[in-house]
């Protein structure tokens, strides 16, 4: 073995078993406080995540632009460890499901939609009309063939509405007949696909039916008025008016008890609805850190990227890091850092330093649960982003009250990182 081999294991040997033992003896000299009482639930973690390469989709563009935030520690910005690449966690909320509904046959699809391609306009007027009919099932219908049209021709979505569509189908929205209010929620849904639509459909009343089909509706109806608030939610008006109507429990409520599809648009839905102050401390009032924690700690559920950057938009109020802390989620966050994808180990350093500023007891608490040798690992990335995780836990030395043998630790800890990136 080569000199250049030997001192790279023994540098590696170091990085690996030092900074702990230094970080232990160094947590033994300070005066014990005691953290918040907390129930510690048993999470079973898997030593490697698993990634379904087809989860991941684009974000909703709007979205995006709204929610991109630049993360700050000790008042130090930290944009590439921000949710600046939260555009492929999160995927877009749509109705196209084969099978949603039934149909008289296919070939009356086929000849309604070859009739739409033909003279949509007519056709759009003739479905309006039949949404005011007196038969449950004329409206059925006509709400229906409304769904597929806006669904299939993204043009016919702006002449749907100017058709005057949209009260009528708010309407179907309070129907007590569960198809009926399923029919017309998709509708509305597929409707508020078109921007142009957002602003009418918000207007015209449909936020208040789209929170009640939120509580009543089938599973289905669920998830789709889900993903539209989520569309509504684009203009930040609408944000206030959603939060103040009980959407955020409902929407919580979603994330924890349904199917891995209303999980998704829960996650989706609350992740745009929070970003603003008051729908935050809703979340947090409803009890959502339980289900991000669960979620975030099961590699397999598919939700870790989700729930994790739902998080980080909570994350910066009070309530939100207290509720975290007594639901368990640093021993989580940690784990993350630890085995997940480079993305989720970035997204949790950022949510630990936001939880440790400005409190030394959470400080103690994170690093007794072992956070400092992966930290310091991630600097062996050598990326330009471990060059800021370099950065990061210079600040993660505050983690613990300042004395002689910290900072001795902190010393070699980070001559060390710099050997270790010149190195390999």
């Amino acid at each position: 073995m080569t000199h250049a081999r030997l001192s790279r294991c023994y540098y590696l040997f170091l990085l690996i078993t030092f900074p702990s033992l230094l970080t232990n003896l160094a947590l033994s000299t300070i005066p014990k406080q005691t953290p918040p009482p907390v129930t510690q639930p048993e999470y079973t973690f898997r030593t490697q995540p698993q990634t379904n390469p087809n989860f991941y989709a684009r974000i909703i563009i709007a979205m995006e632009k709204e929610n991109s935030a630049n993360l700050t520690y000790m008042g130090r910005s930290f944009s590439e460890l921000s949710v600046n690449e939260d555009s492929s966690a999160f995927s877009d909320c749509n109705s196209d499901r084969s099978g949603e509904f039934p149909t008289a046959s296919s070939q009356s699809r086929r000849l309604i939609l070859a009739c739409a391609a033909e003279n949509s306009d007519d056709l759009i007027r003739q479905l309006v009309s039949d949404l005011k009919s007196c038969s449950i099932d004329g409206q059925k219908q006509a709400a229906m063939e409304i769904r597929l049209l806006a669904k299939n021709k993204p043009e016919n979505r702006l002449k749907i509405a100017k058709a005057g569509a949209v009260k009528p189908l708010i309407s179907l929205v309070s129907s007590s007949d569960s198809q009926l209010q399923e029919f017309g929620v998709t509708a509305i849904l597929n409707l508020s696909l078109c921007d142009e639509n957002k602003e009418l459909i918000a207007s015209s009343g449909a936020i208040k039916p789209l929170v009640r089909a939120l509580k009543t509706g089938t599973s289905t109806t669920k998830e789709n008025a889900a993903c539209a608030l989520l569309r509504l939610s684009q203009m930040e008006e609408n944000k206030i008016a959603i939060g103040r109507s009980g959407a955020i429990a409902l929407l919580v409520n979603l994330l924890q008890t349904g199917g891995f599809r209303g999980k998704k648009d829960a996650a989706t839905a609350l992740y745009s609805l929070c970003s603003i102050k008051e729908n935050k401390t809703r979340a947090v009032q409803a009890g959502i850190m339980k289900p991000l924690v669960e979620l975030m700690a099961d590699f397999g559920s598919n939700m870790v990227d989700k729930s994790a950057f739902v998080l980080s938009v909570l994350i910066t109020i009070p309530e939100a890091k207290t509720a975290v802390v007594e639901e368990a989620g640093i021993p989580v966050l940690v784990e993350i850092v630890e085995v997940g994808s480079q993305r989720q180990k970035e997204i949790a350093v950022s949510i630990l330093l936001q939880i440790c500023e400005d409190n030394l007891v959470y400080r103690a608490m994170v690093a007794r649960e072992g956070a400092i040798p992966p930290l310091v690992a991630l600097t062996q990335s050598g990326t330009n982003r471990a060059k800021q995780k370099v950065s990061l836990i210079q600040n993660f030395r505050l983690l613990m009250t300042p004395g002689p043998l910290l900072q001795l630790t902190w010393q070699f800890i980070l001559k060390i990182n710099v050997v270790l990136l010149a190195i390999f």
